[in-house]
């Protein structure tokens, strides 16, 4: 890799993530009335994409916001313009990562997806919960603002194709009530609320929210990682491979998810106890072995829409020789338009030859060739055998590349390192398919008992 370049600035970078956080501070303060502190965040909207098919639009919208008049329309307009810069910028940083790792991009060439009517009523609901948001500000908030996404959520939850924003709202107001009421908190989670709102509010629009085009492939699947993320009541793997069609064409990269809701007893190795039944590519990932695919469902932006009925298990396939000959030359896919957000990027690379260096303060850094990239050991889970100490004594990562706070850093999926003279692979996902591990063996096992209790309470309580 030319890690030189993850380092070098780009242009309009700052005044972009400027004009951004200037509108995020404006929805602290709210847009009920005339501020003369809170006009300037919808102006700087308006100033950055000046120029732009939504120039005019934003100007209004900037010019009603400083009036204290905004209606629902002027914020929509407000949330694309802060989603479109934000989108510049993950297209500027995504860029800068793929020509880093000398990786070209594929073209979007799924067929156009299938629009169904909107719930009008639904959505324009939803927009009006939104815009009051909006109006009172997180400092303004209070238990009946936050209420009001209930009747909303539970009316969208039915339909399969409203449960994307009704899941995003859903969360929004829990985090919003956890912090009611506004105007005595400390402090604000300010980028990540002013996100869920313009994501939440962008999706009111018709149309924004179908799902996405997808179509089939056949091949061989090269998995090199697997991502796990963990909450007290969810659990998620994405597991990051390499695709060969069948037919000979190039290369490319692809990702597989599985989500489960958890109990929050739930922890570490057990995790895998809930995923692993709906998805055989775990145990395949853990076991260093590709599948083979036919027919399977996948969307332009390269996301397999996993079913065991169109895999089975293929021949061995170590994920470092993959990382070492596959991956550099397989073809980067697109990325959904609401999806072009800096947080979202998460690259599979393959690193090597570096010198790791840990400071006072325990963090850890990668040197390569000559330049330092800051290693995340917080996403390492704690549901296998990959340990920062591991991370900190290797010679060889796999590992995806994200940009946080300003820089970009390794996220470490597996490892080369040196156990007992010989060198060894770690994985962060060692354990999907199962472990003979004294440590992971316990953490399934409690999460067994933990479950039979579970369903044992569950079984006496409907009983009754």
């Amino acid at each position: 890799m030319r890690t030189g370049l993850l380092t070098e600035p780009l242009d309009g970078l700052d005044e972009a993530l400027e004009a951004v956080d200037a509108f995020d501070r404006a929805l602290v303060a709210g847009l009920l009335r005339p501020q003369a502190d809170g006009a300037a965040g919808p102006a700087r909207l308006a100033d950055a994409v000046a120029g732009t098919p939504l120039a005019a639009r934003v100007a209004e919208a900037a010019a009603k916001a400083a009036a204290g008049v905004a209606g629902e329309d002027h914020f929509v307009a407000l949330a694309a313009a802060r989603t479109a810069l934000l989108g510049s910028v993950h297209d500027a940083l995504l860029a800068r990562v793929e020509e880093a790792a000398g990786r070209t991009r594929g073209a979007d060439t799924a067929p156009a997806a299938a629009e169904r009517p909107p719930a009008a009523n639904l959505l324009t609901a939803a927009r009006a919960w939104l815009s009051d948001l909006a109006r009172c500000g997180w400092q303004g908030l209070d238990h009946e603002v936050v209420s009001g996404a209930a009747e909303v959520v539970s009316a969208m939850l039915p339909d399969p194709s409203r449960r994307r924003l009704a899941t995003l709202l859903d969360g929004f107001a829990a985090e919003l009530a956890a912090s009611c009421p506004g105007a005595s908190a400390e402090r604000f989670p300010v980028r990540r609320w002013a996100d869920l709102w313009s994501r939440g509010m962008l999706l009111t629009v018709p149309g924004a929210a179908v799902a996405p085009a997808t179509g089939t492939v056949d091949g061989r699947l090269l998995p090199v990682g697997i991502d796990l993320t963990e909450h007290a009541t969810a659990a998620q793997a994405q597991v990051h491979a390499v695709f060969e069609p069948a037919d000979g064409s190039a290369s490319r990269l692809v990702r597989a998810a599985v989500s489960v809701p958890k109990p929050d007893t739930v922890v570490g190795a057990g995790i895998w106890q809930l995923l692993r039944p709906h998805m055989s590519l775990l145990a395949a990932a853990g076991e260093g072995r590709s599948m083979e695919l036919t027919g399977m469902p996948v969307t332009a932006e390269g996301d397999l829409l996993w079913s065991d009925e169109h895999a089975r298990p293929g021949e061995p396939a170590e994920a470092f020789a993959t990382a070492r000959v596959a991956l550099p030359t397989a073809t980067a896919p697109v990325t959904a338009p609401l999806d072009r957000h800096p947080a979202r990027i998460a690259v599979p690379v393959f690193l090597e030859g570096y010198t790791a260096r840990t400071d006072d303060d325990g963090r850890l850094t990668f040197t390569v060739a000559g330049t330092e990239l800051a290693v995340d050991t917080d996403r390492i889970p704690a549901a296998g055998p990959l340990t920062p100490e591991a991370v900190a004594t290797s010679g060889a990562c796999i590992a995806l590349i994200r940009w946080d706070a300003g820089a970009f850093r390794v996220q470490p999926l597996a490892v080369e390192t040196t156990v007992r003279k010989k060198v060894t692979p770690v994985h962060a996902g060692a354990w999907a398919g199962g472990t003979a591990d004294k440590a992971g063996a316990r953490a399934e096992k409690a999460a067994t008992d933990a479950a039979k209790v579970l369903s044992e309470r569950a079984g006496r309580l409907l009983r009754k």
